[in-house]
């Protein structure tokens, strides 16, 4: 059978029943690659790195649902979280195509490089975890491991939000956190916000033959997509980086049938906003865009400061010797902005390809980024 002729259902039983963390990190990412682990279905890749894990002595491992917790104690003064999700989109719907699973190795350009379904998002940062895991007896710092479920999902769903609910007490000690999210070698500093909502439109249903009989709710769809349409998305500068914001429709539903005039509509938007704006704030701001319309949300997540100022942060900057970046898409930097420790974005790949058809990354990206964060640590 060819590589490419997998289905959904033969890919879950398919790869490695337990993962070799000592190996090259480049090649740790393809055997994480090739082991199913779309959102809701993680519980076989949870189960071989919790395994990899324990077999380590220097952890004291905590399991909740698919996540894992996995804490040194080399009795440090300062404590750095490593977390990054086991999840992964759906596989692409591109049949054939290259960012599909099991994994792929490609050489372009004289360079490695590996293809598959969460190759950037995000199985390389996962792999640099686990390697660091295993060849870090000593440390500058105590170091939790963070491994968890259910991201690219609704956040309500969160593994992480589950863990910080469940084991707080394993989460907050810490000074500095890194998110190994993809950011192409660069230290991305806070993210975006993020919300969803929807505005529905209510018509009066007629025939559509006698048109002038009912009230057209998809017409009444035309104000809201104009006001959108008309809209000016602002760039706003927060601790010296620059973060764009976006406000977009990302989809519309309504009719019945082809002869039948609609007595219902509905248009879903996303809006991405800075971190000079507090969760409020943002939903006062599209109250404001929308005046008029009763707002119905479905999805709220506050946005991140950088948190470049903190030593921590510094230190690693320094270190990594890379200008740092706003992070446009909202990260899980923002769920320990909430409970007070500063967080930074930095993973090997490029967030660009993310849930791609296409996605791929370069072993030398996941090496290095396993050897910057290795030299900070050790530092």
């Amino acid at each position: 059978m060819s590589l490419k002729e997998y289905t959904a259902e033969q890919f879950k039983k398919f790869g490695p029943a337990e993962l070799d963390i000592h190996q090259d990190v480049a090649q740790l990412t393809a055997d994480l690659l090739d082991i199913y682990s779309v959102s809701g279905e993680e519980k076989r890749l949870a189960d071989a790195v919790e395994t990899a894990l324990t077999n380590l002595e220097n952890l004291e491992i905590t399991r909740d649902g698919d996540s894992i917790i996995a804490r040194t104690d080399f009795g440090k003064d300062k404590r750095v979280v490593l977390a990054g999700h086991l999840d992964t989109v759906p596989l692409p719907a591109v049949e054939g195509s290259e960012g599909t699973v099991p994994s792929v190795w490609k050489e372009e350009a004289g360079e490695r490089v590996l293809f598959g379904r969460g190759a950037t998002d995000m199985k390389g940062g996962v792999a640099v975890q686990l390697a660091l895991a295993a060849h870090l007896t000593d440390s500058a710092y105590d170091i939790t491991y963070v491994f968890y479920d259910h991201e690219e999902v609704s956040s309500e769903l969160s593994g992480l939000g589950r863990l910080m609910r469940n084991h707080a007490e394993k989460l907050t000690d810490a000074d500095f956190a890194v998110l190994l999210e993809p950011t192409d070698g660069t230290i991305e500093g806070g993210c975006n916000g993020t919300m969803r909502f929807w505005i529905h439109t209510q018509g009066l249903r007629a025939h559509s033959g006698r048109a002038w009989k009912g009230k057209n709710a998809i017409h009444q769809l035309a104000d809201i997509l104009t006001r959108l349409s008309n809209y000016e998305s602002q760039t706003y500068d927060v601790e010296g980086l620059a973060f764009r914001e976006g406000l977009s429709a990302v989809e519309i539903s309504g009719g019945v049938a082809g002869n039948v005039i609609p007595d219902e509509a509905s248009v879903h938007i996303n809006y991405r906003f800075a971190p000079n704006k507090t969760l409020d704030e943002a939903i006062a701001h599209v109250e404001e865009v929308f005046a008029g319309y009763d707002l119905d949300f479905v999805d709220q997540s506050s946005a991140a400061r950088p948190g470049l100022d903190a030593p921590m942060s510094r230190s690693l900057i320094e270190s990594v010797g890379q200008e740092p970046k706003p992070k446009y898409g909202w990260t899980d930097v923002a769920r320990f902005s909430e409970i007070g420790i500063s967080a930074v974005n930095f993973g090997p790949g490029d967030a660009l390809l993310a849930h791609s058809d296409n996605e791929h990354v370069k072993a030398s990206d996941i090496q290095r980024t396993y050897e910057q964060l290795k030299n900070w640590l050790t530092a």
